[in-house]
């Protein structure tokens, strides 16, 4: 009798080339929010935004083990150089992706000073950002679930 699974070591190709599109696609939706550097206008799906944030928390932690290995470090403080010039390179479209994803679930970008309200403010801001998006459009354009899935490679 044949064995189901005759590939090499058991690992599918078609699983394989899946997982290694995923990754890509998961960092185009990182790349189209810096393609969008400073654009408040319109939505964000709750995958793009989220991307952002993982490629973020990444991105960050590489700087600061730059920071540390590299001897730029502040001393006491744990980052310095490299962690500081990223942070301020995705300061913009992190507040605009921020500001979008609000627009999604229909709320204005303002909505983001609630911020400022101790823990409470925190906790609403979390919940508005994993809530769906509305359906169709709304006072901030077309739902962006409907419009396109993915994004597009060709513009990244």
């Amino acid at each position: 009798m044949e064995s189901r699974n005759h590939y090499k070591n058991g690992a599918n190709p078609k699983s394989l080339k899946s997982r290694d599109i995923l990754k890509n696609k998961s960092m185009n939706w990182y790349l189209a929010v810096l393609k969008k550097y400073a654009e408040f206008n319109g939505r964000a799906r709750r995958k793009e935004y989220w991307m952002f944030v993982l490629f973020n928390i990444i991105f960050a932690i590489v700087a600061l083990i730059l920071d540390n290995l590299l001897g730029t470090a502040i001393h006491g403080i744990g980052y310095g150089l490299f962690y500081i010039l990223y942070g301020l390179a995705v300061l913009i479209p992190g507040l605009a992706v921020l500001v979008r994803r609000l627009h999604d679930v229909g709320k204005s970008g303002w909505m983001f000073f609630i911020l400022f309200i101790p823990i409470v403010g925190a906790i609403w801001m979390l919940i508005l950002l994993v809530t769906d998006s509305v359906a169709g459009e709304n006072e901030y354009g077309l739902n962006p679930k409907e419009i396109v899935a993915e994004p597009m490679e060709n513009n990244i």
